[in-house]
Formats: structure tokens, sequence, C-alpha cells
């Protein structure tokens, strides 16, 4: 029999043990997630009545609008009342939506939250993600026939959502960039590769006092010669007028000399510098015509953008016209990006969230809140002192551990009750 249970033995040792902490961090973890996604939506009143809200999350229904019918998109409190049993496409979040949920896309439904409806919501843009397809290759996410591990980025301009390895360009590490733009939206915007020379997210090496970007040879590229006509030596080499250059070596001198925290690389100092020297240029004109003026690349890949970005983008009057031609007026819009909806949802959870004990104590009496305080005090005391056995011993809780404490716990509580005496004045 010993040598029946030992393998038993054997694989309760290998079994992983998970803390309190872990399970409570965890939880935090997806809580604050959640909160990010779905906390700058109403999850109990339907999104209609607003019009078009300018980024909600969205779902779509694959019970009630399969591939090969028209595609439709639900809002988050929809989602809850109208189609709780249905079959979900989660589209994270989407701009500019106004909720379907009952119209003229859906023959055998009526919105439960807003039923009188416009048959049809003629702003609304849809893409094959609302048929749980993503990416150029259309697959499903998760894809059950993917074996290569692989995340998913979404598009800022299209909102699409595509595969790494399908970008045409390696993505960063996920916390070295904000946004990205696909490579179909790069050719439709294709302004943005003069920015992208001095903006995007790429390695940036030194040469010859100027500025060199060093782009992966990933697919096929195209130079760009400055429209001023000017000489420029070198296919990738900026143009650099011996004033910009004495100007860099001037701020680069300026930054040596401060004190900072942390030591300021070459490459550091060098996009300090175009940063400043962009922001400069945009006093005397437009922004985009004066990068133009020098010579950038163009590239089959998709580009990857820092935080703050779109904040550079050239605000003239020739500017916003080529944006509104070219739909992405939403670009200068810093409060379109996800990270600041995501940011919304967290303080406004954070709002709403309530405390459950102190929502108890206020629907008590002062006498009821006293006892439930002494009771709480006993109870984290008696608590604390039975965990630091374990922890003073090394041994690992155990649920049966967990249950024989309140059953103990509630045991002397019912003793001190029992033996209380009252007294009548």
């Amino acid at each position: 029999m010993a040598g029946a249970e030992e393998p038993a033995g054997r694989q309760a040792e290998l079994e992983p043990v998970v803390s309190l902490v872990d399970v409570l961090e965890e939880d935090e973890e997806l809580e604050n997630e959640a909160c990010a996604v779905l906390g700058g939506s109403d999850s109990e009143k339907c999104s209609y009545s607003q019009g078009s809200v300018k980024r909600q999350a969205l779902y779509a229904c694959s019970t009630c609008t399969p591939e090969g019918e028209e595609p439709a998109g639900i809002c988050l409190a929809c989602s809850y009342e109208c189609h709780g049993s249905h079959k979900l496409f989660e589209l994270y979040t989407k701009r500019n939506f106004r909720c379907d949920c009952g119209n003229n896309k859906f023959k055998n439904l009526e919105c439960k939250l807003f039923p009188d409806k416009a048959k049809i919501n003629c702003g609304n843009k849809y893409n094959d993600n609302f048929f749980g397809l993503y990416c150029i290759c259309k697959r499903p996410y998760p894809d059950p026939e993917d074996e290569i591990p692989d995340e998913m980025i979404q598009c800022v301009v299209c909102e699409d959502w595509f595969h790494g390895r399908h970008l045409g360009a390696i993505p960063p590490e996920s916390g070295d960039f904000q946004e990205m733009v696909c490579q179909a939206c790069m050719k439709r915007c294709s302004f943005l590769w003069a920015y992208a020379a001095h903006l995007a997210v790429t390695k940036v090496t030194a040469e010859d006092d100027g500025l060199v970007l060093n782009v992966d040879a990933v697919g096929d590229q195209e130079v760009i010669q400055p429209e001023n006509g000017a000489h420029h030596d070198g296919a990738l080499k900026e143009d650099v007028p011996e004033r910009g250059k004495a100007a860099e070596k001037e701020f680069k001198a300026e930054q040596m000399n401060e004190p900072c925290t942390s030591s300021s690389s070459e490459a550091d100092l060098q996009t300090a510098f175009k940063n400043q020297h962009l922001n400069t240029e945009s006093q005397s004109g437009c922004r985009l015509q004066e990068l133009k003026a020098k010579q950038f690349i163009k590239k089959d890949t998709a580009t990857y953008w820092p935080l703050n970005w779109r904040s550079k983008l050239c605000t003239c009057k020739d500017c916003m016209k080529m944006y509104g031609d070219l739909d992405i007026l939403f670009l200068t819009d810093e409060c379109d990006t996800v990270l600041a909806y995501e940011n919304k949802g967290k303080v406004d959870q954070a709002a709403d969230r309530r405390d459950p004990l102190m929502d108890t104590l206020n629907s008590m009496n002062r006498v009821q809140q006293v006892e439930l305080i002494c009771e709480y005090n006993d109870l984290k005391t008696e608590l604390k002192d039975y965990l630091k056995r374990f922890a003073d011993e090394g041994t690992v809780v155990k649920r049966e551990d967990i249950q024989q404490f309140f059953e103990e716990f509630q045991s002397k509580k019912r003793r001190r009750v029992d033996g209380m005496q009252y007294y009548c004045s």
C-alpha cells in the first residue's frame, strides 16, 4: 500500500502552490483590465441615445447576424440584456459607432433597452471583425488551428487587429510603443512616412554628426527625395544644414551639463533634439511641408508610434483639410486614443466603487456599528495570529485549515454570547 501511495505523494509535491496574495493580485489585475475596457461604457443603458459614441466597448452577435448576413454591432448593455445567451464576438473598442441592436439588421429581435431605433445607422463602419475574423489572414481569434504564439495588435486607423508576424515589421516590445498603423493604412495615409522618420519607434544611430534612420530591410522600400529638390548625399541621411548641426551639438552639450537621474545615451539625446527641432519648425508654417523638404523613406510595413505622437501632427488649414478628406480627423484628437478611454474607465470605476463594509455600517444604528467593528477587529486579530503559526512553521495553509479556523471562531463567539449577563435598570 505504501508503494501505491508514493506516486500520489510525489505528484502532490510537484503541484504548484498558489498563495492567497497571488490569487488576490491576479484577481486585481483582471479587474483592472475589465475596468479599462468596460469602464468607459454603460452596462445598464443602451448607448443608442448618445448617438455615435466617440469610443465604446462593442460586440457582434453571431447568433443574430451570422456570416453571410449584414454586419452589426451592439453596445455593452445590450450584450447583457438582449444577447445574454447568444454567441458573441468581443470587438474591444471602436470609435464613432451607434448601437445596432434591434434595428433592421436583426430580423427577429427587438432591443429591450431602446426599441425605438432607426432602421439603419449610416455612420457606422464595419469590417471582418464583426464576423469574428481578423488580420490579413482573415482568421478567428483565438485560432484553434494556429499553433504559433503571437499577440494581436490593433491598428489605430482602421481598427482591425493583426498578428505581429503579418505586419511586415517585427513589433517592438509592447511597452516601447503606444499605437500601430498597419501596412494598408500607411499606404492610404502616405504622408505619415514623413513623420515616421522623426517620430516612429525605430532604431536611430549617430553617424557623421547627422541622424541616420536605421530600418530593417523588410519588404519593399522607396526613398522619397526632398520636394524642394535640394541635393542630399546618402540614401537615408536626413538633411541637416550646418547651422542645424551646430544647434544639435549645442543642445547635446546643454543636456550633458544638466543633472540627470539616469544616464542619457547618444541616441536618446538625438531623439530629444529631433523632437525639439520638430516643435520649433511648426512655428514657422506647415510642419508636414517642412518634413517633406527632408529625405525620408516609404516601406511596405506597419509603423509603431510612441505616446503622444499625435500631438506632433501639423494642424494647419491645409493639413486639417487633408485629414478630413482621408477621414482621419480623429488622429488630431488625443481623447480618441484607447489609452484615454481606458484611463477614463478606470477613473469612473474608482469613483463608483463602494466599500461594502462602509455600506453595511451606514445602514446600522450606533450600537450595531460598535458591535460590528468589535467583531471585525476580533476576527482580524485571531486570523492574523492563526496564519502566523503557519508562516513560522513554513507550512501551506489548506482549505480544511481555514474551515477549522472559522468553526472555532464561531464556537468562541457562541460561548461569549451565551455567557453574557443582561441587567435591567
